[in-house]
């Protein structure tokens, strides 16, 4: 099937883009780009940038230059309310899931900032582990697998059709990365938008539409799908796989 005008137009688009803690000056002029239904991987080592730059297109980096924008509007001066509002949703590494909670009062949580989130019920279709445990608090049962699938849930509840997704199977057990996987697959059949920050490149790989890698707060490379073999030793020196 052709490619639509609006698929092939950026969704979100990063230019310039410097970013500070403090100061630190972390990010280096990252450029990448993002159309609607992608699935879109940041590869890199530990303190590469890949966080911040899913915290710096969220508005979550008080101190950024650059331009960031989406559907074309530029976001790099909004706050991070008004960037959700828009249809973004950010899962942290370290999830934020609320342990005095159950699953499913985790799920009834978050507000809606637009029409099309998902039910309770397609929710426990696209995780039947948590249909399972809809009653168990997570604080003390939930395995990490189930605590990471939390976190997407909750955010899929909220309407958001584009998915900042940091590090979802960092230590979690091989069966439960596919599990997650199957998932991502499903979400972009659904039509949803994902960035996804990864360590794990044969998991990431698989999944995206493009791969870009970061060292040292710079894009330094980015890979389609169609190049992956060719630039299959490249990545393995940039990421030591």
């Amino acid at each position: 099937m052709p490619e639509t005008a609006d698929q092939l137009q950026p969704l979100i688009e990063v230019e310039g883009l410097h970013a500070y803690y403090g100061e630190a000056h972390v990010l280096h002029g990252v450029g990448l780009k993002i159309c609607k239904g992608e699935v879109v991987t940041l590869l890199g080592r530990n303190g590469a940038g890949k966080t911040t730059t899913l915290k710096s297109i969220m508005g979550m980096i008080g101190q950024r230059r650059g331009a960031i924008r989406f559907r074309g509007v530029e976001t790099i001066a909004m706050k991070c309310n008004r960037i959700a509002r828009l249809g973004i949703a950010f899962c942290p590494e370290e999830r934020g899931i609320f342990s005095s909670l159950t699953v499913e009062e985790n799920l009834y949580l978050p507000p809606v900032i637009a029409e099309g989130g998902l039910t309770i019920d397609e929710l426990y279709d696209l995780f039947p582990n948590l249909s399972e445990r809809r009653h168990t608090r997570q604080g003390t049962r939930l395995s990490g697998g189930e605590q990471q699938m939390l976190a997407i849930a909750r955010i899929l509840r909220s309407g958001a059709r584009v998915l900042l997704l940091d590090e979802p199977t960092e230590g979690l057990a091989p069966v439960i990365v596919e599990q997650i996987g199957k998932v991502i697959e499903q979400l972009k059949n659904r039509g949803f938008t994902v960035l996804l920050v990864e360590q794990n490149f044969h998991f990431a790989s698989r999944l995206a539409d493009r791969n870009y890698v970061m060292e040292d707060g710079r894009i330094v490379e980015m890979v389609d799908r169609s190049e992956l073999e060719e630039k299959e030793a490249l990545l393995q020196e940039y990421l030591g796989v």
